[in-house]
Formats: structure tokens, sequence, C-alpha cells
């Protein structure tokens, strides 16, 4: 019988065997071996030992419950074979010198994959999960699509990992919600669940019964936190409506101001909500419109304290630094107000004609500007048209806001074919060089005209000798937003073009590969479209591993 323990090995290993060399028996079973050779024998034989010895331990904590059912149907095997290969990120070895080279950037493909994925229906395979999660645990734009496409299963996973915990408050769904008419079934997920359950059985009531909804979540309101109740509020956004305002009346008096601002800017959505009145009563006696000089102009006589009954509505009484208190108190009365008062406070005119009105004491810029965040609170197209103006019409000199940032989400407001036109207008007429925050906002795939004039202006640049990483953003949107039907189209800018004089050295190679890499991305993207199609064969040029 063997007298040597595994700490006798160890301590022999850790002096080395020359200050303590091995017990007589180690050496014993390895003859002719050396004595460091003879200890590590010796140590695998225990190791073994040890192992084969371990008496089963109970379980720390009971077994989970089964992972739920998903019923939505599988991945075709080309698509789920492709999700792998996007979570990995996979991309070509880029070129010499840190250049992107051609081969296109799988991870920015992944969340056009994810959306086309969710409008097909299908659900997520069980083994890519734990890659899902944490695409979306490192992407919060990955978020919302990632968790639809991981449905119940992925929330499920969720629980058993604190690295995934932000699934468990930001899922849009992923639980088996009750029937919205099944009221022991509603309260008690709702008093029970997790916060993200909460938020979709508040959705699903919605849907079927506003007034139900409010209902629901006014019985619980005064104990949640604060955070909790501000995105509550964000989440009647979507599908807001005048059943809402008895509930926002009451969150107006929040002990949030969070939740009270909050409160405020969805009632001004609603503009014939008894808060859009009170606001258009306070906002009509600062604004008018003067005739005693003929042509007519509007003034304006921003307001001269901030009182309680103002303050309760929303309406912040402290200015950020360097902004007045009367112009700030001004511009929030003005967004507020239902964008209907104006054309009968300001003589029948339609929205164009009031934009182009001169106003006095150099207030246009602060009105227009609450005219142009109203327009888009209140989703109103006839003002959003009206403050954008023309699309040739220079951005300084334009009606409503030479803000790229205000411009973008003004056009959100507009048709999604409206919106493209008047982009690939502004871009026919100024470049590139403004037009990236306003592409951002168009629909994917971009329209026909839309796309050529992206194109078009990125020729000009190449022809001019530019180098292409100063239009390094709009390549990237191009990348993922050109319809993957125009890739043959482009195959000839991917020639390395002649390089004018004056032109920055190497620039021509250097459009090549951005023009390459812009085709064999369309080719990808087309092939991956092809493969979430159910029975529809890929494209052989662009179905291969990438």
């Amino acid at each position: 019988m063997t007298t040597t323990t595994w700490e006798d090995l160890v301590t022999s290993a850790l002096l080395g065997t020359d200050r303590r060399a091995p017990a007589p028996e180690v050496l014993a079973r390895a003859p002719g071996k050396d004595a460091p050779v003879a200890l590590l024998d010796a140590a695998a034989v225990h190791t073994v030992r040890r192992r084969a010895g371990l008496l089963p331990a109970p379980p720390a904590s009971p077994l989970p419950e089964p992972a739920p059912d998903d019923e939505r149907p599988p991945l075709p095997d080309a698509a789920r074979l492709r999700l792998g290969q996007l979570l990995a990120g996979r991309s070509g070895a880029p070129a010499a010198g840190g250049r992107r080279g051609t081969a296109p950037d799988l991870t920015e493909l992944l969340p056009q994959w994810l959306t086309a994925a969710n409008a097909h229906g299908y659900r997520a395979p069980a083994s890519l999960l734990p890659a899902l999660l944490d695409a979306g645990r490192a992407r919060t734009d990955l978020r919302p699509a990632a968790l639809t496409f991981a449905g119940p299963r992925g929330l499920w996973l969720a629980r058993l990992n604190p690295d995934w915990r932000f699934a468990l408050r930001g899922a849009p769904g992923g639980t088996s919600l009750p029937d919205p008419t099944d009221r022991d079934g509603v309260r008690r997920l709702w008093e029970e669940g997790l916060f993200a359950e909460r938020v979709a059985l508040l959705g699903a009531v919605r849907e079927h019964d506003a007034a139900a909804a409010a209902t629901l979540l006014a019985s619980t309101w005064s104990t949640e936190r604060a955070e909790d109740r501000l995105m509550f509020l964000d989440s009647l956004r979507t599908g807001l409506t005048y059943a809402d305002e008895p509930f926002l009346e009451e969150a107006l008096s929040d002990r949030s101001r969070n939740v009270r601002s909050t409160a405020a800017e969805l009632l001004s959505a609603l503009p014939r909500s008894a808060l859009a009145r009170r606001m258009a009563d306070r906002a009509s006696t600062c604004v008018g419109l003067d005739r005693t000089e003929g042509a007519a102009s509007i003034t304006v006589e921003a307001p001269h304290e901030c009182d309680a009954g103002m303050q309760r509505d929303g309406v912040l009484p402290d200015p950020p630094s360097g902004r007045g208190q009367r112009s700030w108190w001004l511009g929030q009365l003005a967004e507020s107000a239902p964008l209907a008062l104006w054309p009968s406070r300001l003589g029948g005119r339609t929205p164009e004609e009031i934009v182009a009105l001169p106003v006095a004491d150099g207030w246009r810029d602060e009105l227009h500007a609450a005219w142009c965040r109203a327009a888009v609170r209140q989703q109103d197209a006839a003002w959003a048209r009206a403050l954008l103006g023309p699309p040739t019409t220079p951005p300084a000199t334009g009606p409503g806001t030479s803000s790229l940032a205000e411009r973008s989400k003004l056009l959100s407001v507009l048709p999604d074919g409206e919106r493209a036109a008047w982009v690939a207008g502004f871009i026919a007429a100024h470049g590139l060089s403004e037009a990236f925050q306003l592409l951002g906002v168009c629909a994917v795939p971009w329209t026909e005209p839309l796309g050529r004039a992206v194109v078009d202006a990125l020729d000009i640049a190449r022809d001019a000798g530019s180098y292409p990483w100063s239009f390094s953003g709009v390549m990237g949107l191009a990348e993922r937003c050109l319809d993957p039907g125009q890739a043959d189209r482009l195959e000839v800018l991917t020639a390395v073009p002649d390089e004018p004089e004056g032109a920055s050295p190497g620039a021509g190679g250097y459009w090549s590969e951005a023009f390459q890499r812009l085709v064999a991305t369309l080719r990808l993207r087309g092939a991956m479209l092809a493969e979430l199609s159910p029975g529809a064969a890929p494209d052989p040029r662009g179905g291969g591993a990438a």
C-alpha cells in the first residue's frame, strides 16, 4: 500500500526534486527514470485515483424548470449556418496597413438579419442562444431584435446567467402571456412577473382594452420604483390614445420629475388633451400677428414667470447653461401647444405661409425650433414638410432649422417614399458631406432614386480624387441600405480608376477596394434574404461561407 499522499507530491513539485527528493516508493515505481519524471508519473496516477474515487455531491440547488416550448418554425439550414457566422463575426482578413479590404463586415449585417428572421417568425436555434444573448449584452442596438428572436427560451436561459440580466428587463415579450380577458391570470402575472413580462403584458392588454391597461398600471403605480414608472410610461408611446389621458394627468403629480416630464410630453402628443389646451392658452398669449406696418409679421412676448401650473404641466423652470429663462419657457410652451392652434391664431394661413412669415425681435430660431419639436411629437406631416422646405434650399437658410439632427427627426414624420425623395434631392443639390444623418432615417432598402443619388455622389467624389474614408460613414450605410439587386450594376465601379492630376496618391486603389466591398456586401445581403425565404434557393454568388 502506498503511503505517499497527494500533498507530498505537491510539496516535492513546488520545492523541486533537487531540494526534496520524491519518496523511495515513487522512484521504485519508475525504475530507470529521473526523479522529475517519476514524480510526474506518480502525480498522474494519483490524479486518476482521486477523480475515480470522487463521490457525487448533492446538488447545490434544485434543477431549473424545463425550458418552455417555442412553437415558431425552425430556421432553414442555410440560414442557421449563416447566423452562426454572423454571431462569430467572421469576416475576411483585413488588408495590409489596417485597410478594411474587400470582405463584408459581418457584424454590421447581424441587425438586418435579425429583423428579416423576425419578419418571417422563425425561432432561434437552441445551440446559438448563448451566442445570441452575448451579442445582445455587448450591443444595446441589437437587444430588441435579438430578444424577440430568442423568444421564451432565451428569457428562460437568461434567468440562469447573471451576465444576461439585461434580457429580464429589456425583453419585448418572450413569455407565454395570459389571455387579456383572463383577469386572474393577468393580475397574477402583473404582480409576480419579471419586468419584461409585465411590460409585454401591459402591451397585450392595451391592444385589447386601453382603459383596462390603464387601470392595471394604476393599481400598482404607487409601489413601483421611479425608474420602472418611467419605463412603463415610455411603453405607452406605442399606441398612445386618448384613453391614456386620465392616467397621464394623474402622473403629472408624480414625485419623480422625470416621470412628470414624460407624462407631460405624452399628453402634448395628444392635441385634444386637456394639457394641450392649457398649453395652447398659454402659448396664445405669447405669439401673435402684427399688421401695423402693412406686411404681416409674428410678434413674440415670452413668459415673464414659470408659475406652479406651468411646472405641473411639465415646464421645467431652470434653463440649461447658456440659455435665457424666458426663451426656455417660451420654447416649452410652443412645443407643447397643438399645431392646429397656429393657422387660426395667425390669420388662417397654411403651415408653409406661417413658417415664411418674419418673426420680430430675433425670436425666429426659437419659435421655429419649438415648432419642429411639436411637429415630431404630434407626427404632423404638413408642418414637418413646411419646416423642412425644398431639399434644394441651403440648410443655413432653410425655413425651419439648420440642425441636421432636427431635420432628420422632421423627415421621420414623412411617408417613406416622400422621405427618400427629399433626401435624394438634398444629396443632388448639396452632396454627401451633410447627408449622413438624413440617410439614417430612410427606410431600408433605399428606393432606386435615393440609391442612385448616393452612388452618383460617391462616384463624383471618386473622380475628384478624394480619399474614400472621407465618406466611410455613407459607404457603410450604402453597404447596409442599398437594394441588393443593384450589385451587378455597381460592378463597373470596382475597377481602379485613372487618377486625375492633383488627386490624393493611391486614392483610386482605395476606392476600388471600397466598391468591391460594397458589391460583395450587397450580394451577401441578397443571399441572406434568400436563405431566410422558405423554399427559395440562395444566390450561388453570395451563398457560400464568408
